[in-house]
């Protein structure tokens, strides 16, 4: 019998199977199954079946599973994974942090419950980092920058110094954001952009420069 705490994993897809890889290696839960729609039951993401449907999970934290993640990507629209996160501390489950083994994180920074950081991701001193968050492959988040709940940090992106970005906020693949920027909340930065002066809530912005 394991002695690791059992995690039930909400939402399948591309996301979830590196989340489970990452969990594999750190070894620290025993993954019970996937929760998805029910169209998709009995299918496996790495070796893993999509065993419930989100009405069960009150039943299954009931029964003693007491965390699980919000493991459902998300590509500039996060309301669904704000959704599902609110669902589970409203039942009542534990969300864990989650860092990958090939990351780099100094043990000064701060990160909230939900958050992963995938492979190769660089994180450096004085960070903050909020609730429900994606830090994805090979992302470099340098000193004392502060990023809201709900964020995604997409591959590739380098984030310099004292950098601020509000919450359910994306950047985009490989984006570049210079030292000091504020990003307001909710914003979307195009892939590839280059950012250089602050932006505002709401906005959505691409280019080099982003405008």
């Amino acid at each position: 019998m394991s002695l690791k705490p059992d995690i039930v994993l909400v939402g399948g897809g591309g996301h979830c199977k590196v989340v489970i890889s990452i969990i594999k290696r750190l070894d620290t839960f025993n993954i019970t199954g996937i929760s998805d729609m029910k169209e998709n039951l009995g299918k496996e993401v790495l070796g893993i079946e999509t065993r419930y449907t989100d009405d069960q999970l009150e039943a299954l934290h009931d029964k003693g599973i007491k965390y699980a993640l919000v493991t459902l990507g998300s590509v500039g629209n996060p309301d669904n994974r704000i959704r599902f996160f609110e669902m589970l501390k409203q039942i009542g489950f534990e969300i864990p942090v989650i860092i990958s083994k090939d990351s780099i994180v100094d043990e000064s920074v701060e990160i909230d419950e939900g958050t992963v950081i995938m492979p190769g991701a660089i994180i450096n001193p004085g960070t903050k980092i909020g609730k429900n968050c994606i830090i994805n492959t090979g992302a470099i988040i340098d000193h004392d920058c502060t990023i809201g709940d709900h964020v995604h940090i997409a591959p590739g992106v380098t984030l310099s110094g004292s950098i601020k970005i509000g919450s359910s906020s994306h950047i985009g693949t490989g984006a570049s954001v210079i030292h000091g920027i504020e990003i307001g909340s909710r914003v979307i930065v195009g892939s590839g952009s280059v950012v250089v002066n602050t932006i505002q809530d709401n906005k959505k912005v691409m280019g080099v420069p982003a405008r």
